[in-house]
């Protein structure tokens, strides 16, 4: 693989809000991440594996679908896009990682990645070699439950997904995408009504399996009635509780 950010140069990347050395007991994030299980002095031994390396510029791989697997993710900065190369050559978009969470678990089975991530902006992410998490679980119980439930979470989204995607209308499916993102950003003490949307509309709708105009159709039909104001890729939520009768998910 040519693309891996061990292998970049400091010229090619452009600084990233986070400061690459930083470590998980001063992480602002560390309260979502994998050390929310753990104490002081077992954060400490897992800052001791956590690879920083400098950020991903905008359109770069972190790992492209068949690569070994090596390491999962901790999305610092940034945002990146999760997809799948079908069998005819097009992008199939899986999933969106924001800051906090946690990517590159598709690999654990096969022990090869059966996805690729790109980044959608500059990134920054901590590496944490599995091989190393798995003999620090063994130690911290904690931390084996923490990872677990996350991956427990990983599968439910996905199950969401393939309920959005099979049942429910292009308005639903932009609303519950919209809420998605809110709820995220309020986990990161961020505003959970207005906010930039990291994606380009052709990855909502490839992820939402929607066309372009029909994704800008529906965000047009939620600023007439007065739920959402759109200014390119900037959303303002007017109206949660209409988002979420659009979405058709109970308060």
């Amino acid at each position: 693989m040519t693309e891996r950010i061990t292998t970049a140069t400091q010229e090619e990347f452009t600084p990233c809000a986070h400061d690459y050395k930083a470590n998980c007991n001063n992480c602002r994030l560390s309260t979502i991440c994998l050390p929310l299980a753990l104490d002081s002095a077992d954060i400490d031994q897992l800052d001791n594996i956590v690879q920083r390396n400098k950020p991903l510029q905008k359109g770069q791989h972190l790992y492209r679908e068949g690569d070994d697997f090596q390491s999962v993710y901790a999305v610092r900065s940034g945002t990146l896009k999760a997809y799948k190369t079908t069998d005819d050559g097009r992008e199939q978009v899986t999933g969106f990682y924001f800051p906090g969470e946690i990517l590159g678990m598709d690999g654990i089975s096969n022990n090869a990645h059966a996805s690729s991530a790109r980044s959608l902006e500059t990134s920054a992410v901590c590496e944490i070699p599995f091989n190393s998490l798995s003999k620090l679980s063994a130690l911290m119980p904690n931390l084996q439950h923490h990872f677990f439930q996350l991956m427990s979470q990983r599968i439910t989204e996905d199950q969401m997904l393939i309920t959005l995607l099979s049942k429910n209308s292009a308005d639903e499916r932009v609303a519950a995408l919209l809420l998605s993102i809110s709820s995220r950003n309020a986990r990161r003490k961020l505003s959970a009504t207005h906010f930039r949307l990291p994606m380009s509309r052709v990855d909502i709708g490839n992820y939402l399996g929607l066309t372009v105009e029909t994704v800008s159709r529906v965000f047009s039909r939620m600023q007439k009635m007065d739920i959402l104001r759109v200014d390119n890729k900037e959303i303002e939520i007017l109206d949660i509780h209409g988002v979420r009768v659009i979405a058709n998910i109970a308060e």
